[in-house]
């Protein structure tokens, strides 16, 4: 497992930096992709809902009340009907594929989240192994020396037993 891991971390290491996801995604968006999220995030906002409410109280005092008997969307408001059918047709698909290109979006940035964490997850392996290895001469030197310090008399024979070193976390 442990090669499987440094094998992927060494070639994303070789691989150049990441940007930004935002800006990678950005970067392949048409004029239809960018009008297309910024249909989505109209549509999708307080104002535009606000606005259309406005817009049919508007239609509907204007249709009523100020043209009355001459109004060219009497009281049914057919008219209005079929308008709101067709934005809707329009507005809905428009909508889709917005929402279509942030799935596609947000996968991208899970991949470069799942690359990230195999890079880190090689680098703590390859630390751990440096630890270890560090730790293995540490008791290596520590034993020569006491074994040297041992024979010029500078250290009893009591004193010769090398305590265990032990990692932070095993202790």
């Amino acid at each position: 497992m442990n090669t499987a891991i440094r094998l992927i971390a060494y070639q994303l290491r070789r691989a150049s930096r990441m940007r930004d996801p935002n800006e990678m995604f950005n970067d392949g968006m048409t004029f239809g992709d960018r009008l297309a999220d910024r249909v989505a995030s109209v549509g999708g906002s307080w104002s535009f809902i606000i606005g259309f409410t406005v817009f049919l109280v508007g239609w509907a005092v204007l249709n009523t009340v100020v043209l009355a008997e001459n109004a060219f969307d009497p009281f049914p408001f057919i008219f209005l009907n079929l308008v709101l059918s067709m934005v809707a047709a329009l507005q809905a698909p428009v909508i889709m594929m917005s929402q279509n290109r942030q799935a596609a979006k947000d996968r991208l940035e899970v991949r470069l989240d799942y690359e990230t964490n195999l890079r880190t997850e090689a680098q703590i392996n390859q630390l751990s192994e440096e630890i270890a290895s560090l730790q293995e001469q540490i008791r290596f030197l520590v034993a020569a020396e006491t074994r040297r310090m041992a024979q010029s008399g500078l250290v009893e024979d009591d004193d010769t037993a090398l305590p265990t070193l032990r990692h932070p976390i095993h202790a």
